[in-house]
């Protein structure tokens, strides 16, 4: 089974719980552990350093963020182990972001 959708159009979107005010958030995809979204940023974004129990990749599609003193522009991937501390997470213009995360087995 296929499941498409459009990642530019404005359906879907929600505020993203658990994130600072103004974050939005875009499920694709929910299934046995797996998620799939896309997070825009607000302007002036900032999320604590935290880990996760599953790996988290992210691919900047729009934007900027600033993590562990590192800017990640549009354009970048990069892939997050499970257990690995990351954050703080800063944006100062905003972005929209790609994240993908995967149960480890």
């Amino acid at each position: 089974m296929m499941h498409i959708r459009n990642i530019y159009d404005e359906l879907g979107w929600k505020e993203a719980d658990g994130y600072p005010v103004g974050t939005r958030i875009k499920i694709l995809r929910d299934e046995n552990g797996a998620k799939t979204m896309l997070l825009k940023l607000p302007k002036g974004f900032h999320l604590e350093g935290h880990t996760h129990i599953y790996n988290e990749q992210h691919l900047v599609l729009d934007g900027e963020y600033e993590s562990e003193g590192e800017v990640f522009p549009s354009g970048t991937y990069r892939i997050i182990y499970a257990g690995q501390d990351h954050g703080p997470f800063t944006s100062k213009t905003g972005a929209i972001v790609l994240v993908i995360w995967d149960p480890v087995k």
